[in-house]
């Protein structure tokens, strides 16, 4: 029984330390848990639509840390990180103990460390929890991190947490930031000779750096691939290849496009780790580049912007604040797509559109440019000059300043502010002023983004559609009445659709328009075809005059070159809709031959238009030429009024030039002597003068 009775007290003494051994490690499990929290702080990132990088922000430490996946990476990654990492990584519970022992008795053996027992779980305590102090405490520490990880996480999760901290040099860490920086890529497909070195680098990841130590980064990339070759993982015919490819000798940048829209992103909900946008990756990269390079052609302190979006759903696919986000010249931080600005002659299309709505005028009608007077407004053409007679068409095209007025006069500015804001957009006015006349020649402020949109209303006839900030799907079609009628809207795009494009630029098969605020301030180009809209602001940030810029030399050139490159370009305009068709001046009715106001502010019509009249010089004159710098004598100005262009002058029945639109002319008489000049305009309506050159 004695016996029996100590056997039994040294079975309860034991059971009774078993139980207090497990429960003291019990409570320092709870009490002491592996710091999984803190490793879930990464690199905020913003995607595209498709879900591509577009940026990155480093956390807190200025480190890259971008949350990587077992689906974000290569496989064939995975199996040499194994092969060459942790072999028996599936079986072990955190711990290796045969690799554990063999580095004990090599230790011993040896005097020294051969080989490591550290395995992948080892490893991820240590990047989670680093300690600066090499010794048995802190690898036991280290080990009993890596069982409490164990209980708490799968191997998949684990093997999360390895792809997203180990470390790849300076302040890269995580697989995906790594293989952005070295190869310019995602992970998910690499190499054998990119992944030999991703699964190198973490060992040592300063001293196997492949841009400032060479020899070493192929030493370390050799013995991975000899490992895994020797464990089967790889073909040996893809090790053979992999030992002799190039190593990358520079690090890359990471990704930073759509600057201004990223930070905004953040802004709006700076907890947010995945920001999806609507930006389409190759074409924001590609309209990046444009603006990078047009802006060197520019003043340094002059910036631009480029907004494209799809007018069908409101969503803008590519979006530049600034020519160079980085330029502190050009204040290249500042978001210009959603700043205020004068638009110039950018809104004439939209009274041009109520106007033909109403029937008050069609394209043919005719309007008269030449100085007004609207109650002491007096708007001048951008050229100072004038055309007379033009058809309301080529008043749309050559975007003359009197016409534009007239037909605002007609419309009224409220109604076409009503309009506007149909289609979801407010024009900022001068504080305390009413809509005015003005509007039609810039007079009021509009954002790059908000003109994009008006435009999308003339792209989708169906219905007007209201941009969305890029961030969140708040993009999509407004519930209202379209922007115009569809015949309306049409008859805007034929008009626009047939203006040239700029000198050098590419056809693009697109309606477009330019405008030029007041003091050469702001230089816009806005164009369109069957799906996209796209807008071009070039100017100051600060808002200074830039001499020299216009719509159509500074702007226009931007756009064709940016929606060629676009690789969105292609879409044609719609048909013309029932019942919208361009009826020739002479099918016209009466009431739409003309359009003119008279003094009580009633639009008025006339049957017949005014034949041409030549002004100066006048019949009869006599006139003595004139005498350059040079000696050469001077030319003769001629000019007139009324008739309908384009016109042709003749001097003694002989053509001088090309037909041309301008009512001024210059004629050098080759001797002395009687001359007669005449005018004929498109009727065939001519105009005579006999003059005497004396010398």
């Amino acid at each position: 029984m004695g016996r029996l009775r100590r056997i039994g007290i040294s079975f309860g003494a034991a059971a009774v330390l078993a139980t207090a051994s497990l429960s003291l490690l019990y409570w320092a499990d709870r009490t002491y848990p592996p710091p999984l929290e803190a490793a879930r702080d990464v690199s905020t990132e913003i995607l595209d639509r498709d879900g591509q990088l577009l940026r990155a922000f480093a956390i807190r430490e200025g480190l890259w840390r971008l949350e990587t996946t077992v689906d974000d990476v290569d496989p064939n990654l995975l199996r040499m990180l194994i092969a060459y990492e942790d072999r028996r990584y599936k079986s072990h519970s955190g711990v290796d103990m045969l690799a554990l022992g063999r580095a004990a008795w090599q230790l011993a053996a040896n005097g020294r460390i051969v080989s490591g027992a550290s395995t992948l779980s080892m490893q991820v305590a240590r990047l989670i929890e680093p300690r600066r102090e090499r010794s048995l405490t802190a690898k036991l520490v280290q080990i009993a991190r890596a069982i409490q990880i164990e209980r708490r996480l799968s191997k998949t999760e684990i093997l999360n947490l390895y792809l997203t901290h180990a470390p790849y040099g300076g302040n890269l860490e995580g697989v995906r930031a790594a293989s952005l920086a070295w190869f310019g890529k995602e992970p998910k497909r690499l190499s054998t000779a990119e992944a030999a070195l991703l699964v190198a680098l973490p060992q040592l990841p300063e001293r196997r750096r492949p841009d400032r130590h060479r020899d070493n980064a192929l030493e370390a990339r050799k013995r991975v691939l000899e490992r895994v070759r020797e464990s089967e993982v790889v073909d040996p015919a893809e090790v053979a290849l992999a030992l002799n490819a190039a190593l990358p000798t520079a690090r890359r940048q990471l990704p930073a496009l759509a600057p201004h829209l990223a930070e905004a992103a953040r802004r709006k909900a700076p907890n947010v780790r995945l920001h999806q946008t609507t930006i389409l990756r190759p074409v924001q990269e590609r309209l990046e580049k444009v603006a990078f390079e047009a802006g060197r052609k520019l003043d340094p302190k002059v910036s631009l912007a480029l907004l494209m979006a799809d007018a069908t759903t409101g969503e803008i696919v590519a979006e530049v604040g600034a020519a160079d986000y980085f330029d502190a010249s050009r204040s290249g931080w500042i978001d210009m797509t959603r700043a205020e600005r004068s638009p110039g002659s950018a809104l004439k299309p939209f009274i041009y559109g109520i106007a033909f709505e109403q029937g008050l005028v069609a394209q043919e009608t005719i309007v008269e440019d030449r100085p007004a007077d609207f109650f002491g407004y007096r708007p001048k053409n951008f050229d100072m000059q004038y055309q007379g007679d033009v058809s309301i068409r080529e008043a749309l095209q050559l975007s003359l300043n009197v016409p534009a007025v007239r037909l605002l006069d007609a419309v009224g500015p409220s109604r076409l502010m009503v309009r506007l804001r149909h289609a979801g957009i407010r024009l900022k006015l001068p504080p305390n002023e009413a809509p005015g006349l003005a509007i039609a020649l810039g007079g009021a402020g509009i954002t790059l983004k908000d003109l994009v949109q008006l435009y999308a209303g003339l792209a989708n006839r169906e219905q007007p559609v209201r941009l969305g900030d890029g961030i969140r799907d708040m993009a999509g079609l407004i519930d209202e009445q379209p922007l115009f009628e569809p015949a309306a809207a049409w008859t805007v795009a034929d008009a626009l659709g047939a203006v040239l494009p700029p000198m050098g630029s590419p056809p693009a098969g697109i309606a477009y328009k330019t405008g030029t605020s007041y003091g050469y301030r702001d230089a816009w180009s806005v164009g369109y075809d069957g799906r996209y809209v796209l807008g071009v602001w070039i100017g100051r940030p600060d808002n200074a005059a830039v001499p020299g810029i216009s719509g159509y030399k500074t702007a226009a050139p931007v756009l064709f070159e940016a929606f060629a490159k676009s690789g969105l370009a292609g879409t044609a305009l719609p048909r013309a809709p029932t019942g919208a068709n361009r009826i020739p001046a002479s099918e016209l009715p009466q009431s739409l031959r003309r359009f003119s106001i008279d003094p009580n502010g009633l639009i008025s019509v006339s049957a017949r238009e005014r034949p041409p009249r030549i002004i100066y010089p006048l019949e009869g004159s006599i006139l003595e030429l004139g005498k350059g710098p040079d000696g050469e004598a001077l030319p003769v100005v001629m000019k007139m009024q009324a008739g309908r262009a384009p016109f042709r002058w003749l001097v003694d029945g002989k053509p001088m030039s090309e037909s041309t639109r301008r009512r001024t002319g210059e004629w050098r008489p080759l001797g002395a002597g009687q001359s007669t000049l005449t005018v004929i305009d498109a009727e065939g309506r001519a105009a005579t003068v006999n003059v005497f050159i004396r010398n």
